[in-house]
């Protein structure tokens, strides 16, 4: 016996490694494992094409991508409606904002009605409760910046008075 045999070195049955991977290529697996006592094989073959799959869409960054959808929020900024001048009722919170109490229902302000201070312009729903809007002052409707049923964001503007 070798050095290597009398430390309990694993003897290799390379006929049994053989028709371990034969086995494999018959029933199509990718991996097979056989234990016998003390001995333990395993023959695995990688599947062919993976590593070109996963590698391919790396060098497709979105960085290009990115680049292009900058441009055209620039313009969409410009074309934001100006608010015009007076006292701007902005959404203390992110909602939907309804410009009646119901559908059908006559707008609790319009372009060009008086309205008090305190009484309620609008609704922003919110998770379903309805948060009354009210005018912070007295005066006339100039402008209505939103559309019955709309969405809007914290501090958006919604209603100028004047």
């Amino acid at each position: 016996m070798t050095d290597k045999q009398e430390k309990g070195a694993m003897q290799v049955d390379v006929q049994l490694v053989r028709d371990l991977a034969a086995l494999l290529d018959d029933t199509n697996l990718t991996e097979i494992e056989v234990e016998d006592g003390d001995r333990k094989i395993r023959v695995a073959r990688k599947v062919g094409g993976a590593p070109a799959a996963v590698y391919a869409p790396a060098p497709v960054a979105a960085a290009p991508v990115a680049a292009p959808a900058v441009a055209p929020a620039a313009p969409a900024a410009a074309a934001e409606p100006a608010v015009p001048a007076g006292n701007v009722v902005k959404s203390p919170i992110v909602g939907t904002a309804y410009l009646s109490a119901e559908p059908g229902a006559a707008p609790f302000a319009r372009v060009g009605a008086q309205v008090k201070a305190g009484e309620t312009i609008l609704i922003v729903e919110a998770m379903k409760v309805m948060n009354a809007i009210t005018a912070p002052v007295a005066g006339t409707v100039k402008a209505v910046l939103v559309d019955n049923g709309q969405p809007v964001e914290y501090d958006q503007p919604l209603i100028v008075i004047e």
